[in-house]
């Protein structure tokens, strides 16, 4: 017998409640899937983004800085754009552009990751409800059947499978889910890091600013 037949058997086997489970297997390996992938495209050194930008903002590059963070991926060189674009604009209160873009990029981050913690919590109830209608038949064909032996098979195969099966996909689920989370706190630390590190300076410059002018 061939892996799809045997999939396919056992599909059959564990009742309507296996097609179920995976369906929500699929979803969750596509949710993981996609914010790997976002991630990995946005992974940046933020250390070496800074250093470079206070390097150009110390020549007055302003303009050389936003289009270093508009080619630079990732939502703390947005961020850093953010608050270079309000110094460039004259805005007193550089952290609140900062916190303005900020309320744009987390939510990104953060877009489908509960869906995959959802499932990881709602496949082991799938696998428990597979149980249930198992032990439903084993009853039912305690009432009806001649055949006991063979039909009581069937049903505590039944329980069985959507257990193993709902078990096999919520594990992945849960440590993606906390795999995916860690990655978003590391990614906004990263980010308030930024924040805070390209503000401080610009602050400092823009203070330092009106004593040269009087120098001159």
């Amino acid at each position: 017998m061939s892996f799809f037949q045997s999939f396919i058997q056992i599909m059959k086997d564990g009742g309507p409640v296996m097609w179920v489970i995976l369906g929500c297997a699929l979803m969750a390996l596509a949710v993981f899937l996609e914010k790997v992938f976002q991630f990995h495209r946005d992974e940046i050194n933020v250390r070496e983004l800074l250093h470079g930008l206070i390097n150009v903002l110390k020549r007055d590059g302003l303009v050389e800085a936003l289009t270093l963070c508009d080619s630079t991926p990732g939502p703390a060189a947005r961020l850093v754009g953010a608050a270079i674009l309000a110094y460039q604009r004259g805005d007193s209160d550089l952290r609140q552009a900062v916190d303005d873009a900020a309320l744009e990029e987390l939510p990104k981050l953060e877009r489908r990751i509960n869906l995959l913690g959802t499932l990881g919590f709602v496949l082991p109830l799938m696998g428990f409800l597979g149980t249930v209608l198992g032990m439903l038949r084993v009853f039912e064909t305690l009432k009806t059947s001649e055949n006991f032996s063979a039909d009581i098979g069937g049903a505590v195969t039944m329980a069985l499978i959507t257990t193993a099966a709902a078990l096999s996909a919520a594990i992945p689920c849960y440590l993606g889910y906390n795999y995916l989370v860690a990655r978003v706190n590391a990614i906004t630390l990263d980010m308030e890091k930024a924040a805070l590190e390209i503000t401080s300076f610009l602050e400092r410059r823009r203070a330092a600013a009106p004593s040269a002018e009087t120098k001159a």
